[in-house]
């Protein structure tokens, strides 16, 4: 069974929310569950007139500088610039990727998405799909950035969202707008997520040559629960997959 982006009905969203756990389940990792979740929503979603309405699917997670492996932190340096990395910095990390290019379809390929430093609030206001993407999901850029315990205990139990760009033509929070948003005609982006009980947030986006309506994007606020019950099965030891990582670097070396 596929679904309609354009006419996400109650009955698609109880059957793809069933699927979606399914999908999810029994995977080793939090990065091998992001994999699998992205795989089958690139596959499943279409449009009245095409196999598939996203010719990109991605999932990220804020994860602490200090706990990313040494390539990820050398990225995440390059972005900074002068400004040093603080070990507790969070970093929102491309867990997962599915697209039509081949360089869509491993997170170690991207090129300028492999992680996104968070140092404070007030730089993060400067990246607009970022700083929207916290505001829709319902979270304070303060909360996620510089949580105690007590914030982080009351955001998991409580947030999570949908991010609805439906019209991506011409948005300031869409950017890359000639060579992604004309380039792949993309018409809407619809993001879901929100906030594990490490305090961690996560969110999938999607992006699609379809036009996403709002009635669309609030049924995949339910979605969002279950990726995260996915995701909260994994604590920080098994956040990345291992032999995925071990694999990206023998390929490299060769």
């Amino acid at each position: 069974m596929t679904y309609d982006l354009t006419k996400f009905d109650l009955g698609d969203m109880l059957n793809c929310s069933l699927r979606l756990r399914e999908t999810a389940a029994g995977a080793p990792s939090l990065e091998a569950s992001a994999l699998r979740i992205c795989r089958f929503l690139y596959d499943e979603l279409h449009g009245p007139d095409i196999a598939r309405a996203c010719p990109l699917v991605r999932c990220y997670k804020t994860h602490p500088f200090g706990a990313l492996d040494p390539e990820l932190q050398a990225f995440a340096s390059r972005v900074l610039g002068d400004e040093p990395p603080r070990p507790s910095m969070k970093c929102l990390t491309l867990m997962a990727t599915v697209g039509q290019s081949a360089a869509w379809n491993s997170r170690h390929l991207s090129r300028g998405h492999r992680v996104i430093p968070l140092p404070s609030p007030e730089i993060v206001q400067k990246a607009p799909m970022i700083s929207q993407l916290f505001k829709e999901l319902g979270v304070e850029l303060s909360a996620i950035l510089q949580s105690s315990p007590e914030v982080v205990k009351e955001l998991a139990g409580k947030r999570h969202g949908v991010f609805h760009v439906e019209h991506a033509l011409g948005s300031p929070y869409i950017p890359a707008q000639e060579d992604f948003v004309v380039r792949y005609g993309i018409k809407s982006v619809l993001g879901f997520g929100g906030v594990l009980f490490t305090g961690d947030l996560f969110a999938v986006i999607l992006f699609s040559t379809v036009h996403v309506p709002a009635s669309t994007a609030e049924r995949f606020r339910t979605l969002a629960l279950d990726v995260k019950s996915a995701f909260s099965r994994f604590n920080e030891a098994n956040v990345f997959n291992q032999t995925l990582l071990s694999t990206a670097g023998a390929a490299r070396a060769q």
